[in-house]
């Protein structure tokens, strides 16, 4: 069951309605059992490809049916305005040349998520609330969110997948906020990249592994890959999904 409703985040600029979409796994109503729960980022682009930017989606109902995997899946749309979205999945603030200067406003989404998003669907709905049943997952800026949702907001998340995750942003407050933070056992993280992204970056994966090691260093088991010819789109995300689910073990290898 596949629910959508309209939102608002009061403490982020706009106040223009957002997407909410929350996916309830086959069997939800017909028990009392409770569930691990999976939130994203780009909730307009996980499930339906009308509502995708690119018209494309991850697929992540169709996924989900097929591997029966007893999981909630939440995922909020981002902000509809502008560049916003940037700013809003940015822990810090950052310059775009060409684009200008944007405010970091990644603590204030994430404050939301934790405090406001993660307890109302703990109240309404038969979750597992604790952090070894929490799972955060997103791509390209959501992607960075996801690391940093899984180091600042450890306490929450044991479980994070960051997939084409733009690491060219504020790559010393990533590395400061890493090393300062030791992370709490069970800790995952899966991270990737794929081989026919953007050539802006020279080797964007060197990057990647450096900030593996370091998250390793930390208390995490992490798994970082580069992904041969994919390219930065759902299309090769969707591709991406069971390696990632099945890394990170959400569903505990229960299925339905």
């Amino acid at each position: 069951m596949l629910k959508v409703e309209k939102i608002t985040i009061p403490t982020l600029p706009t106040k223009k309605p957002r997407r909410l979409y929350i996916c309830l796994p086959k069997g939800y109503e017909d028990s009392d059992r409770r569930y691990p729960v999976l939130y994203m980022f780009d909730g307009h682009n996980v499930f339906y490809d009308s509502h995708a930017t690119y018209g494309k989606s991850w697929g992540m109902r169709e996924y989900l049916n097929k591997a029966k995997l007893p999981i909630i899946i939440v995922a909020v749309e981002c902000n509809p305005e502008g560049n916003e979205r940037l700013s809003e999945y940015s822990p810090w603030d950052f310059s775009i040349p060409r684009h200008g200067d944007f405010s970091g406003r990644g603590k204030l989404t994430m404050d939301w998520f934790t405090g406001v998003l993660k307890p109302r669907i703990d109240a309404e709905y038969r979750t597992l609330p604790d952090r070894e049943h929490t799972m955060i997952a997103g791509s390209s800026m959501g992607g960075i969110m996801s690391i940093y949702a899984a180091v600042e907001y450890n306490s929450v998340f044991s479980l994070a997948a960051a997939l084409s995750p733009s690491l060219w942003l504020s790559p010393k407050n990533m590395d400061d906020m890493i090393k300062t933070h030791p992370l709490a056992k069970p800790t995952r993280i899966y991270m990737d990249m794929g081989s026919g992204e953007t050539r802006e970056h020279t080797e964007p994966w060197e990057r990647m592994f450096k900030l593996a090691k370091m998250l390793s260093k930390t208390g995490a088991y992490v798994a970082a890959r580069v992904v041969p010819g994919a390219q930065h789109s759902e299309a090769y995300w969707e591709e991406r999904i069971p390696v990632f689910m099945d890394f990170l073990d959400l569903a505990e290898g229960e299925k339905l």
